[in-house]
C-alpha cells in the first residue's frame, strides 16, 4: 500500500514541478538564483553539464539540521546512507552496502580541503570533524579513480572555507537538548592585507538515548592562506580532535522489542559491553600544507604535504585494543589549459599521490574497561600511491568530455614482535582505474550525461587484521565497472531543478564481514554483486525569495533512492547467498523537504525520511523495519545592531516517535543485529555574529 502512495506523491510532485517550471519560464521579472557550482575536479564548474553524478550540501542545507551530527543533510541525497550506531559513531556508504564498515568508513575516499582524510590504511575517522566547521560537502557517487585513486564506492569532499574572505567577523553557537546534549562552537575569521585566518573551536557531549552511550567531542581547526601573488597561494589546514564514545553494542530482537534502552547485556560466555565500559577513545592532530602557483600562462602546479598522528583506544568485549598510527603523504599535480579554437576548450590534470601509515597494533585483555595482559602485537607499515591523469575538453559549448586513469599501487607489511625476523609482506598487483565520460547539452537548461568507470577497493588494514587478530592475506580487493546515464534539468532563472540518474555497477570479490562465536570479527570475499539503482533530485521554489507577504520563500524538495542490489555467485561453505537481497540496502529511500520563510526572518523546516526494510544477514532471513522519521526546525533572526546578528533556533528529530534500529551490526552472531535510535527528542540555541 505504501508503494502506491509514494508513486502517487511522486507523481504529483513531477506534475507541479512542470507546471511551476512552465509558469515560472514566462516571469522574466522573478530573480535569479544562485547557481550551483562544484570544485571537485580542481576548478569551479557550474552542476549541470559536469559528467558526472555529483551532489552538493551547501551551507544552507547544512544550516536547516541541528548541526550536531552531518547525518540527516548527508541521508537527504540520493544514494547516500549514513548510520549513526550511537553518538558519535559514524558509517558511511555511496550507493552500496555496509558489510565493509562494523564502524568507520572504508571503500570510500574523504578528502578534508585538498588534504586525504582516508589513511593509506583505508579507514577514515570522519566522526572526529566537528559538524559546525564544514562549510559544504560535495560527492561523487560511483567509482572515481581519476584523480582520487582507489575506491569503489565514491568520493567526498569537504570544505572547510568560510564564503566570506574578504572580510572579518566572529560567531560563537550554544545549544542543549535531550539526553544532556550541549553543544558550543566559536569561529572567527580574519583578513588582513593578503592574509587570511579562519579558527573554529568546539565542544560537544550527550549522554546518549541507550546505556553506555555517552559522546565527548573537543575540537579545534585552523585554516590560513596567503595569496602572495594573483595566482599564488600558500594554504594551511591544522585540527586536533579529541573524541570519546561509548559503543552499548547490539542487541537480540527480543532485547531490542522489550528494553531497547539497554547497553547490550552479558551471556554466560560474554561480559555486558557496560560491564567492560566498551567504547571509543581517538586523539587525532592533523596538518596539511599546499602551495599553488602559475608557473606560465596556461600552466600551473599544486603541491601539498600532510601528516597526522592517531592515538586509538578501543575496550571492547572481548579485549581492550590500542592503537598507534602516523600517517604522512603527498599529493602534486600540474594543470595545463588551453583552446584549441574559440569553440574548443581543454585541460590536462597530471599527478600523483603518495601516503604511508605505520600502526603499532596491541590487543590485551580487557578487565572491566583496564588493560589485562597481552594477547597479540603487530606493527605494520602501509603504503599506497597512485599516479593520474585527466583530460577534459568543452566542445562547441555543448559537448563536456572526460577521459581519465589512475593507476593504483598498495602494499601492507606486518613486522611480528615475537619473531622479529619473520615479515609477512602483501604486495596488490597495480591497478588501473579508468574513466570515460561525457555530457551533452540537450539545450541551454537541460543536459544528458553518460559514464563508464572502474572501481577498485583493496582490503584495508582493519580488514586484512580484523579483531580477530589473524593476519589475512588470502582476502582480495574488490573491483567491478560502473555504467550510468542521466540527465540534469533547470529553469531559466535557477528556481527548479531535476537530476536523475539511472546507474548499473558489477562489482566482482565483495568484501563482507563475518563474526566468531566469541564476537570477534572477520572479512572474506563474496563472488560478486549486481547492483541497479535509480537517483533523483527534485528542487523547487515554488514561492521565490520575496520582501513582502505572509510566505517570503517556499521551497520544496524531494530525493529518490531505488535500489536492486542482488549477490551473485556467493557460495559460503554449505549455503548459497546467490541472488539474495545485498546486506544492509534497503531497497527504497524518500527524503522530502519543506522550507518556509516568513516575516520578522522566521524560518520553518519540516523533512520527511522513509525507509524501507533492510536485510541484516547474507541469508535475508531477518530483516529491520521500515520507518518514517519527521524533523522540524524553526529559526529566528535579527539584527541587535549594526555589527550584530543574533540566531534563535530550536527543532525535534523523530517527531513521529519512530522506534527502529539505526546502525545494525549486520551478519551478527547470535541475532545481536538491532542498535535503537533514539525517539522523540528535542534541541534548541542560540548564535551571534559578530
Amino acid at each position: 500500500m505504501f508503494k502506491y502512495k509514494i508513486r502517487t506523491v511522486l507523481i504529483i510532485l513531477f506534475s507541479l514541478f512542470i507546471n511551476r517550471l512552465s509558469y515560472s519560464q514566462e516571469q522574466d521579472s522573478v530573480q535569479k538564483l544562485k547557481e550551483v557550482v562544484v570544485k571537485a575536479y580542481l576548478t569551479s564548474q557550474p552542476i549541470l553539464a559536469i559528467p558526472s553524478s555529483v551532489s552538493v550540501i551547501d551551507g544552507r542545507q547544512l544550516s536547516r539540521q541541528s548541526g550536531t551530527s552531518l547525518l540527516p543533510a548527508v541521508n537527504a541525497i540520493p544514494g547516500l546512507r549514513m548510520e549513526e550506531r550511537s553518538p558519535g559513531s559514524y558509517r558511511l556508504s555511496i550507493r552500496g552496502s555496509l558489510l565493509r564498515s562494523p564502524f568507520g568508513i572504508r571503500n570510500v575516499k574523504v578528502y578534508n580541503d585538498a588534504f586525504p582524510l582516508t589513511d593509506a590504511g583505508g579507514n577514515t575517522y570522519l566522526n572526529l570533524i566537528d559538524p559546525e566547521s564544514v562549510n559544504s560537502i560535495e560527492i561523487l557517487k560511483g567509482p572515481d579513480g581519476s584523480l582520487f585513486g582507489a575506491n569503489s564506492g565514491g568520493v567526498v569532499l569537504i570544505n572547510p572555507d568560510s564564503k566570506q574572505t574578504d572580510s572579518s567577523a566572529t560567531s560563537l553557537s550554544l545549544k542543549s537538548g535531550s539526553y544532556n546534549l550541549f553543544q558550543e562552537s566559536i569561529s572567527t575569521r580574519q583578513k588582513i592585507s593578503k592574509h587570511f585566518f579562519q579558527l573554529n573551536q568546539a565542544y560537544q557531549n550527550s549522554n546518549g538515548y541507550r546505556q553506555n552511550s555517552e559522546l565527548k567531542r573537543n575540537y579545534g581547526q585552523i585554516r590560513y592562506s596567503f595569496n602572495y601573488k594573483p595566482e599564488s597561494q600558500i594554504r594551511v589546514l591544522a585540527l586536533y580532535s579529541d573524541l570519546n564514545y561509548q559503543t552499548p553494542g547490539g542487541l537480540t530482537k527480543t532485547q531490542y522489542d522489550q528494553q531497547p534502552v539497554l547497553a547490550r547485556p552479558a551471556t554466560q560466555a560474554l561480559p555486558s559491553a557496560l560491564e567492560q565500559q566498551a567504547g571509543v577513545y581517538n586523539k587525532t592532530i592533523y596538518t596539511g600544507v599546499l602551495h599553488q602557483t602559475k608557473i606560465i600562462n596556461r600552466l600551473s602546479h599544486t603541491f601539498a604535504v600532510f601528516g597526522s598522528h592517531t592515538d586509538f583506544k578501543n575496550p571492547f568485549i572481548t579485549n581492550y585494543e590500542v592503537r598507534d598510527e602516523y600517517t604522512s603523504g603527498v599529493r602534486t599535480f600540474f594543470e595545463l589549459t588551453g583552446k584549441a579554437k574559440s569553440n574548443f576548450d581543454w585541460k590536462i590534470n597530471s599527478g600523483l599521490e603518495w601516503q604511508q601509515t605505520q600502526a603499532k597494533i596491541q590487543n590485551y585483555d580487557n578487565n572491566k574497561g583496564q588493560k589485562g595482559s597481552l594477547q597479540s602485537s603487530d606493527d605494520v607499515l602501509t603504503r599506497q600511491y597512485f599516479y593520474f591523469g585527466r583530460f577534459s575538453a568543452n566542445i562547441l559549448n555543448r559537448i563536456n568530455l572526460e577521459i581519465a586513469a589512475s593507476v593504483n599501487y598498495y602494499r601492507f607489511k606486518f613486522k611480528i614482535p615475537a619473531n622479529l625476523s619473520a615479515t609477512d609482506n602483501r604486495v596488490f598487483k597495480p591497478q588501473i582505474m579508468p574513466r570515460l565520460a561525457f555530457s551533452y547539452k540537450v539545450s541551454e537548461n537541460v543536459a544528458w550525461r553518460n559514464s563508464v568507470s572502474r572501481g577498485y577497493s583493496p582490503p584495508s588494514l582493519a580488514e586484512i587484521r580484523a579483531s580477530n587478530q589473524e593476519i589475512n592475506t588470502g582476502l582480495q580487493p574488490e573491483s567491478g565497472w560502473n555504467y550510468e546515464t542521466g540527465f540534469r534539468l533547470r529553469n531559466n532563472n535557477d528556481r527548479f531543478w531535476l537530476d536523475a540518474s539511472v546507474f548499473y555497477y558489477k562489482l566482482q570479490d565483495a568484501i563482507v564481514r563475518r563474526v566468531n562465536n566469541d564476537d570477534t570479527e572477520f572479512f572474506v570475499n563474496a563472488g560478486g554483486t549486481d547492483q541497479i539503482g535509480f537517483e533523483s533530485l527534485i528542487s523547487g521554489w515554488l514561492i521565490a525569495p520575496v520582501k513582502h507577504g505572509l510566505v517570503r520563500g517556499l521551497q520544496v524538495r524531494n530525493s529518490l533512492t531505488l535500489n536492486h542490489f542482488k549477490f551473485k555467485n556467493y557460495l559460503s561453505a554449505a549455503d548459497n547467498f546467490s541472488g539474495n537481497r545485498l546486506t544492509g540496502v534497503p531497497d527504497q529511500v524518500i527524503v522530502s523537504s519543506l522550507e518556509i520563510s516568513m516575516p520578522s526572518s522566521v524560518t520553518l523546516f519540516i523533512q520527511h525520511n522513509y525507509t524501507s526494510k533492510i536485510p541484516l544477514n547474507d541469508a535475508n532471513s531477518t530483516y529491520s523495519s521500515s520507518y518514517n522519521l519527521m524533523q522540524f526546525k524553526t529559526t529566528w533572526r535579527t539584527r541587535l545592531n549594526s555589527k550584530t546578528n543574533f540566531e534563535l533556533f530550536a527543532g525535534a528529530d523523530n517527531l513521529l516517535n519512530q522506534k527502529y534500529s539505526l546502525g545494525n551490526d549486520l551478519n551478527a552472531f547470535g541475532g545481536r543485529y538491532f542498535n535503537a535510535a533514539p525517539l522523540r527528542n528535542y534541541f534548541g540555541g542560540i548564535k551571534m555574529t559578530l
